[in-house]
């Protein structure tokens, strides 16, 4: 063959496409259980932080032995239903008719403290939101809270990682009364009481994804939460 002609080198740009389209996926194979591992691992961490437990992802295992105590899936009426917790994914059980939802929570022993554990998944200005809200033992006021997102605007909705936005919703409780009302997110430090705080400057569409977010998700366990620990 002419290895001057075009059929040449119309030949080698496939041979070559093909054994670099193996390549790639026998490295992106070899790599997957480490991959998986790393985001599990991520998601030990992150249910860990909600309950101010700060830990490298390489020992997220053994301490989230340590401190979860329970994992639980619950139904639309806050009943007990067979499954793993840690294994399903809120943001699609979220896409699902309320009947049909597995609902995931985590029981926690901090100090000698019960602290139950939500995953809780919205949206943001430009992508996803996601998080974890800690309880005490009441059901009703916030210990902690995690929040991230996809793709908000660094310095301004991204903000919502930061410790200074989490931290106040610490003290924070859920229910007026027999509502449950969730937190509400005040633009222009305009935040009062117990079911209120203060948005984050600049990023008021952000903030409101993430009320809109605990409320959403929050309504799903009313029922649990109403239970009698």
């Amino acid at each position: 063959m002419n290895k001057e002609g075009n059929q040449y080198t119309f030949l080698f740009s496939i041979a070559l496409v093909v054994v670099v389209s193996v390549l790639l996926t026998v490295v992106s194979t070899g790599l997957q259980p480490r991959q998986n591992a790393n985001v599990e691992n991520e998601k030990r961490q992150n249910i860990l932080r909600s309950v101010k437990i700060e830990v490298s992802r390489e020992a997220s295992g053994e301490m989230f032995d340590q401190y979860i105590t329970r994992r639980l899936v619950v139904n639309a009426r806050g009943e007990e239903i067979p499954g793993d917790a840690f294994a399903i994914d809120p943001g699609k059980e979220m896409k699902k008719a309320p009947g049909d939802r597995r609902l995931p929570l985590f029981i926690a022993r901090v100090n000698g403290e019960t602290k139950y554990i939500l995953p809780v998944r919205g949206t943001g200005l430009w992508g996803p939101l996601w998080g974890y809200i800690s309880l005490n033992e009441d059901k009703n006021t916030i210990f902690g809270a995690v929040f991230d997102h996809k793709g908000e605007t660094p310095g301004l909705g991204a903000e919502i990682t930061r410790e200074e936005f989490r931290s106040r919703f610490d003290g924070k409780t859920l229910f007026e009364g027999d509502r449950l009302v969730a937190v509400r997110v005040e633009k222009g430090g305009k935040a009062s009481g117990p079911h209120e705080v203060d948005a984050i400057s600049g990023g008021t569409i952000t903030s409101k994804g993430v009320e809109a977010m605990l409320l959403n998700t929050l309504s799903c366990y009313e029922p649990f939460l109403k239970k009698q620990p």
